[in-house]
């Protein structure tokens, strides 16, 4: 089995994140979204929403990331890992 480098000089990492954020925005209208390339294929991301009110944090994180499953899936995948997910409900 060959060793297979992901992403190597691959797409621009801040480009990266402005395709999750229009991909959760089309999920989740009302967010307010920040995205933050933290290195070659991984990011944080910070939503906050009234579509996570009563929502378990399971529930919440399992939105945001069915947004974003393009993006993670594949042997070509863009994002290889979402170091941190913080999931609001607005005051």
């Amino acid at each position: 089995m060959a060793l297979q480098i992901i992403n190597a000089g691959g797409s621009d990492s801040q480009e990266i994140a402005e395709r999750m954020h229009k991909a959760i925005a089309g999920a989740i209208p009302d967010a307010q979204i920040e995205v933050r390339p933290t290195s070659t294929g991984h990011f944080e991301i910070r939503v906050s929403s009234n579509a996570f009110s009563g929502k378990t944090r399971v529930a919440q994180h399992q939105l945001v990331y069915a947004a974003i499953t393009d993006l993670m899936t594949g042997n070509d995948a863009p994002v290889h890992a979402v170091d941190r997910l913080d999931c609001l409900v607005p005051e």
